[in-house]
C-alpha cells in the first residue's frame, strides 16, 4: 500500500529510546525512534560504550586463537 492511499495507517511502534509511540513510516525522519533527541541519546550510549556487544573473548592472560596455530 502506498502512503498515499487513504486507506493507509501509518504503523506505530514503540520508541527504543523512551518506550512512547514512535510513528514508523518515511514521515519520521528518526524511526524506529519517536525524535531526534531519542536518536541522538541512543547514539551517545553506543559512542560512550554504555551499549555493547556480548563476545566471547578469552581473559587477557590467556592465548588468543588456535593453538594449533600459533
Amino acid at each position: 500500500m502506498a502512503q498515499q492511499d487513504p486507506a493507509y495507517k501509518a504503523r506505530t511502534v514503540p520508541c527504543p529510546g523512551c518506550g512512547g509511540d514512535s510513528i514508523y513510516a518515511p514521515s519520521n525522519p528518526f524511526r524506529p525512534f519517536c525524535s531526534e533527541r531519542c536518536k541522538n541519546l541512543d547514539l551517545g550510549a553506543w559512542a560512550s560504550e554504555s551499549f555493547r556487544v556480548a563476545s566471547e573473548a578469552p581473559p587477557d592472560d590467556q592465548p588468543f586463537g588456535d593453538a594449533k596455530l600459533q
